[in-house]
């Protein structure tokens, strides 16, 4: 999986830059997360595809994080996409985008399903899941989790030559835990094929103080990218507004084993010194590295 950030920022766009946003290209298909005003211009920078698989989930209802759906939307309609659009979120998300249709007339070149949804499993696909679960915001938010189902253990090319099992179709078979007939034997996907590898986990947390619930949800996470709006010396205020600061952050990331921890939704205010933010959460957190727009990470 490879993991783009279209926005890093949060409250207003800067020369640095853009609005939330999250991207996670994952074999055919593309997930995002949050989609601030303008993600449809970091969207089309990165080629990233207008007639793709693609689900978006949206954490809540501030335009810095949901402002953005109505251009991309319309975008890929000019662009001509085909292929319907899944797009989650709380209570709200639905009403926005019927409110944006009827008001704003265009037309729309595909399909698109609403789901508005609570805490808990909200996806459940062939080779991951997607779970959410409230943060403590100053309004109803969610955070969520891309969890892969466990992976197919290694293939033993040799072990299969010494069964006998000529190369092509049948190791598919075996490699994907299906059994075979060679002959008159069975050969059971065990004897070729390891253990079966955990997949990877992902945790976006957008605006959020700490709180118990994104802990869990952060438990053992390959990578969680978390709120980091203030620095330590802005607790109170970071408190009062419903955010973290990036000690906060840090602190989450070592409670729950995460492996790295990415800091973002940056206030502008620290576009000229965003040393400050790294420097105190690696403190706490040595694995720790500062969300930039195009910044890609690959898990």
């Amino acid at each position: 999986m490879e993991v783009i950030f279209l926005g890093s920022g949060g409250s207003l766009p800067t020369k640095k830059r853009n609005l939330p946003c999250i991207l996670i290209k994952r074999e055919s298909e593309l997930l995002m997360f949050d989609c601030g005003e303008a993600t449809q211009k970091q969207f089309f920078s990165i080629k990233a595809g207008v007639n793709k698989d693609m689900k978006i989930f949206i954490s809540h209802m501030h335009g810095d994080h949901v402002l953005g759906l109505p251009g991309l939307i319309q975008s890929f309609s000019l662009l001509g996409r085909e292929k319907k659009l899944e797009i989650y979120g709380p209570k709200g998300i639905k009403k926005f985008l019927n409110c944006i249709k009827r008001t704003v007339p265009f037309n729309l070149s595909f399909k698109i399903n609403i789901h508005e949804v609570n805490e808990g499993k909200i996806l459940d696909e062939k080779s991951y899941i997607i779970e959410a679960a409230w943060a403590n915001h100053t309004i109803p938010c969610l955070s969520f989790a891309l969890i892969e189902k466990p992976k197919p253990g290694k293939f033993n090319p040799e072990k299969a030559k010494k069964l006998g099992i000529p190369e092509g179709p049948l190791w598919k078979k075996l490699q994907m835990g299906e059994s075979i007939k060679l002959g008159s034997k069975i050969i059971e996907s065990k004897e070729v094929v390891g253990p079966p590898r955990p997949g990877a986990k992902i945790v976006y947390s957008s605006d959020t103080r700490p709180c118990k619930a994104i802990e869990k949800l952060s438990k053992n996470a390959d990578l969680l990218i978390f709120d980091s709006t203030f620095d330590d010396s802005k607790k109170n205020k970071a408190k009062e507004y419903g955010h973290s600061t990036c000690v906060q952050a840090a602190e989450i990331a070592k409670k729950a084993k995460v492996k790295k921890l990415v800091l973002t939704h940056l206030s502008p205010i620290y576009e000229e010194h965003e040393e400050e933010l790294i420097n105190q959460a690696r403190k706490i957190f040595k694995e720790t590295i500062l969300a930039e727009d195009f910044m890609k990470i690959t898990i």
